[in-house]
């Protein structure tokens, strides 16, 4: 647990979310390894070292009945790139969803992170021009609940 929180940590920086990053080993193990797992963690080892990782949500189903599977974060630690780990990891993640019945995988990439647009575009990845990602932080969704609550109760 420790070196995979170590390698999340230098994501959460690496995408400048350090200052937000709350995750500790406890949360971890219960949220990722629990008997109520809420996502799937492939750890990439190398020489007995944790070298990369991947998280894994899963979209039970959408319009065709299918899941779909997220990879909320792929991460191999710097000095252990270009050694194939990365992807064995979307293999790994490939057969995840195969074996699930996936229909479809999806990511996001870090606006101006050319290297993993290079690095999934090898592997057959795209950039989805259908659709634009958009967000809602604490603040918008608190304004939006009180905004439902200021409605009277007939609009409901």
């Amino acid at each position: 647990m420790p070196a995979l929180l170590e390698l999340m940590r230098e994501l959460a920086e690496f995408e400048d979310y350090l200052d937000d990053f709350k995750i500790d080993e406890q949360a971890l193990l219960s949220r990722a390894f629990g008997p109520h797992a809420q996502c799937e963690v492939l750890v990439a080892d190398l020489d007995g070292n944790v070298a990369g990782y991947a998280v894994v949500l899963e979209i039970p189903f959408t319009f065709d009945l299918r899941p779909t599977l997220l990879l909320k974060e792929l991460y191999i630690r710097e000095r252990h790139r270009r050694t194939g780990l990365g992807q064995a990891l979307m293999q790994r993640v490939a057969m995840l969803a195969q074996r699930k019945g996936a229909r479809r995988l999806k990511w996001d990439v870090l606006r101006g992170n050319e290297r993993a647009q290079a690095f999934y575009g090898r592997l057959g990845g795209k950039p989805d021009s259908k659709w634009v990602a958009y967000r809602m932080d604490r603040q918008a969704i608190e304004r939006l609940v009180d905004a439902a609550q200021s409605v009277s109760p007939s609009r409901h």
